[in-house]
């Protein structure tokens, strides 16, 4: 497996997050950084970030930065991050197109004609491994690949899209994340446009589904620890379903930040796949260590100063000091109670303790 990390044990991955007596930033050698809905949000800095960062990078700890938006090139994204505050080279960022680019590179022909229905970083990434780069079904390509575009993508270029994959060439995508983090909220995401597609195709005998090569998927694993060469990598994000999962299928550690996507009833139900190993309120736990989270089903959970419990349909969580803990809390009993599923016990009271 590519990037061994130091995986929980099953006992730890099924029930309760991890406890570190160090800091996260001195106990595993590379953060790998989501950049929406951890870093940044709608084009500025998410609080704390630019800071933490600096810290984190002052300590020795390595950064990439990993996004499923492939609308573009690392070196603008670079040029961005170093804009609000976070020094970056066009080297320490990875994204989606990257990924697909590599993907449709090993299965097609050398110098294949290719649909592309997305920004301008994922026509440079195809180009990057020779693929030739055209608009219209009507130019025969061999593949189609989707990726984020933006708020500009026209709905032509889905259309021209239907038609190649009706007409038989390879799909690909980016990634399919439904949605994307914005500065006005929830916006939809690449998947929605992969979603456009698939409906256009429904009428095929034998109904096609898209290679996706983002996280969750294997191909981002592969392509971020290719590129970084990081031996004890820790995934950072935000995002249960690419984030926690695509740490979780790659077999290394991960850090949920509740500054984007996930809300608390999202993370108490988490299947055990969605759960991170560890939790924090934004990226300055990465200076942190991370308390034990102790306990069993009849007695409770603990974790700082707060008891959470499965109690009569409910979650609840009583005591006092940092609502992350109570929260982690909340994730013992809730973790416990779904076992390999998702928890379907109310959230309400225990997240409404806590003020989350």
């Amino acid at each position: 497996m590519i990037g061994q990390g130091t995986h929980p044990s099953e006992d730890q991955e099924t029930t309760m997050l991890r406890a570190c007596e160090s800091p996260l930033s001195r106990a595993y050698d590379t953060a790998l950084l989501d950049l929406d809905g951890v870093v940044y949000a709608g084009g500025a800095a998410v609080p704390h970030a630019v800071e933490a960062l600096s810290a984190v990078r002052e300590g020795g700890m390595r950064q990439a930065f990993v996004t499923n938006n492939a609308a573009r090139t690392p070196q603008v994204v670079a040029e961005h991050l170093t804009r609000i505050g976070v020094p970056a080279s066009a080297d320490e960022v990875i994204t989606s197109a990257q990924s697909v680019a590599r993907l449709v590179a090993e299965q097609q022909p050398a110098g294949a004609r290719v649909l592309c229905v997305g920004g301008e970083g994922l026509r440079v990434a195809l180009a990057e491994r020779g693929l030739c780069t055209v608009d219209s079904a009507d130019d025969d390509p061999a593949a189609v690949v989707q990726g984020y575009g933006g708020p500009e993508l026209r709905w032509g270029r889905l259309a021209e899209a239907a038609l190649a994959v009706g007409r038989g060439a390879a799909w690909y995508a980016s990634n399919a994340d439904l949605t994307i983090p914005s500065g006005r909220g929830i916006a939809p995401g690449n998947g929605a446009a992969v979603e456009v597609v698939r409906i256009a195709t429904r009428w095929m005998r034998e109904v096609p589904e898209p290679q996706v090569a983002g996280k969750p998927q294997p191909p981002m694993h592969r392509e971020t620890i290719l590129r970084t060469g990081a031996e004890r990598p820790l995934v950072v994000g935000d995002r249960l379903d690419t984030d926690i999962e695509g740490a979780h299928a790659g077999g290394v550690d991960s850090l949920l930040v509740m500054t984007g996507v996930t809300d608390g009833p999202q993370l108490l139900a988490a299947p055990p796949r969605h759960r991170p190993v560890y939790l924090a309120a934004d990226l300055r736990d990465l200076l942190a260590p991370h308390p034990e989270t102790a306990g069993d089903p009849e007695s409770g959970f603990v974790c700082g100063g707060w008891r959470a419990r499965a109690d009569g349909g409910e979650l609840t969580v009583d005591g006092e000091g940092d609502a992350v803990d109570g929260l982690r809390a909340l994730c013992g009993a809730a973790w416990a109670a779904g076992g390999d599923g998702g928890c379907d016990l109310d959230p309400v009271k225990g997240l409404a303790r806590l003020g989350w």
